[in-house]
């Protein structure tokens, strides 16, 4: 089976944009794939290192999450970053090769460094970023990496790092990864932004039914209907873009009723409520079971660790024969 790696940062919370964009995809993957995903708390430290008390909480909440929501740890290797030590070796080998140039035009630091301004990120770690998601994709010589079209210079430029080491060494030794584009539907925060923790806007994957229904109900609408009798434009409705992921069959009889001013929005708004509320409320309860089991949780880990490491190592042993380290 060819090999796919990918990870999330555990910096809070995951929500419905999470469950949209990536592990929806990541369950399907698993089925085709000799899947690795890791929780990559490195990378959440690059950004989170002023504020990291809760990382180890969200290390686990999340990897929750994961599992209630699909993640087999039976079909997939799950595993921590910071618990395979060659992560960072090998990061440190491709930094001494990767020209500085190649960073600093790397669209997503520039983006970055503006909506994060508050971070305090302007270092030599975020700088370096991208360098150790190489790491994190060559170390398992992954075939595959599914991204959304706003990370492909960073798969490029990992292509580029394996180019110039078989270069400079003379030698191939790393499959040169190719990305598994992730068309994701449209779904935005409750506030019509991107949804994001730093905005809390989001609705959890584990939210409970009381705050589903305020979130739900404060969201924004069509801006141009005024009152019930205007028909309204579901185009452009941010509620009605949930019927279109969460509820399929409900979406076509939304949008004519929309449409047509058949139904308000704060009726559309209460309907999608016990929409979402039906949608998290198992889940939800499955991980409260869950979390309550830490035993199974650890375990998780530990096996993820020992085969994520064991290929890890075997990998770092062919890279210090190649350039001549012990």
């Amino acid at each position: 089976m060819k090999r796919v790696l990918s990870g999330m940062r555990p910096t809070g919370k995951l929500h419905l944009g999470h469950w949209v964009g990536a592990l929806l995809n990541w369950i399907k993957l698993q089925e085709s794939y000799d899947c690795f995903f890791m929780i990559a708390d490195w990378h959440a430290l690059m950004s989170e290192y002023k504020n990291s008390s809760n990382l180890k909480e969200y290390i686990f909440d999340n990897l929750c999450d994961w599992i209630v929501w699909g993640i087999s740890p039976k079909k997939s290797t799950i595993f921590v970053q910071s618990q395979v030590k060659e992560h960072l070796e090998l990061f440190m080998i491709f930094s001494f090769l990767t020209p500085l140039g190649w960073l600093f035009r790397c669209p997503t630091f520039k983006e970055q460094m503006v909506q994060l301004k508050d971070k305090e990120i302007n270092t030599y770690a975020f700088l370096g970023y991208p360098v150790l998601q190489a790491s994190d994709i060559l170390l398992y010589n992954a075939d595959y990496v599914p991204v959304g079209e706003d990370q492909l210079p960073h798969l490029e430029l990992c292509r580029e790092i394996v180019r110039r080491f078989h270069f400079i060494y003379n030698k191939k030794i790393f499959v040169e990864p190719e990305a598994i584009l992730t068309k994701t539907p449209r779904l935005l925060g409750i506030d019509s932004r991107k949804m994001s923790k730093s905005y809390n806007n989001y609705i959890s994957l584990d939210e409970e039914d009381n705050l589903i229904e305020e979130k739900i109900l404060s969201m924004f609408t069509d801006p141009s209907r005024i009152k019930k009798e205007d028909k309204g434009h579901p185009d452009i409705c941010n509620v009605y873009s949930y019927y279109t992921v969460f509820y399929e069959t409900k979406k076509e009889e939304i949008y004519k009723a929309c449409s047509s001013a058949e139904i308000g929005c704060v009726e559309c708004k209460k309907l999608l409520v016990k929409t979402i509320k039906n949608f998290i409320a198992p889940k939800r309860e499955e991980k409260k079971k869950l979390l309550k089991d830490k035993d199974y949780i650890y375990n998780i880990i530990l096996e993820g660790r020992d085969k994520a490491s064991k290929i890890a190592n075997e990998m770092m042993g062919k890279i210090k024969d190649l350039i001549g380290l012990l």
